[in-house]
C-alpha cells in the first residue's frame, strides 16, 4: 500500500476514520436527523421574520407560504427542507387548506409533477400532525 502525499487525501482519510469511531454514526437516518430539527415557535418566528423588526412587511405566515411556493417551484428537491418549510408555516397560523391551495397555485409555473411530490411531501407532515392531534 502507497501513502499518498496528497494533502486532500490524507484530509479525507482522517475524517472517515474519524467518522467510522463515533458509535452513532452506524444508526444514523435522514429522518432522525430531521426530527432532531426543532420547529421555531410562532413568536420567534414573527420577531424573526416578521412584522416585529419590519413593520408593515410580511408576517411570518406569509413569509412561511412563500418558502413553500419558491420550494414548490424547484421541485420540493429537498424532502428535510421541504417538510421543514411546511411544519413552520403550521406553527406560524397556516392552515392546510393555505398550504396546499399554495402549492396547487405553483402547479402553474412549476408544473404538475413539482406539484404532486411537493403535495406528497407536505401529506407526510400534515398526517404527522394529525396523528398528535394537532390541529391544521
Amino acid at each position: 500500500m502507497t501513502v499518498s502525499t496528497n494533502p486532500f487525501e490524507q484530509m479525507l482519510r482522517q475524517a472517515q476514520e474519524m467518522a467510522k469511531s463515533f458509535p452513532a454514526m452506524e444508526a444514523f437516518t435522514p429522518k432522525g436527523f430531521e426530527k432532531m430539527m426543532g420547529t421555531m415557535p410562532k413568536d420567534m418566528m414573527e420577531m424573526m421574520f416578521g412584522n416585529t423588526l419590519n413593520e408593515g412587511g410580511l408576517d411570518a405566515r406569509t413569509r412561511m407560504l412563500l418558502m413553500v411556493a419558491g420550494l414548490t417551484m424547484q421541485g420540493a428537491q429537498s424532502d428535510v427542507a421541504f417538510r421543514q418549510a411546511v411544519r413552520h408555516a403550521l406553527e406560524a397560523g397556516a392552515t392546510k387548506q393555505n398550504i396546499v391551495e399554495t402549492i396547487g397555485q405553483m402547479s402553474m409555473f412549476a408544473g404538475l409533477p413539482a406539484m404532486t411530490r411537493a403535495l406528497e411531501l407536505a401529506q407526510q407532515v400534515l398526517d404527522t400532525q394529525e396523528e398528535e392531534g394537532r390541529d391544521t
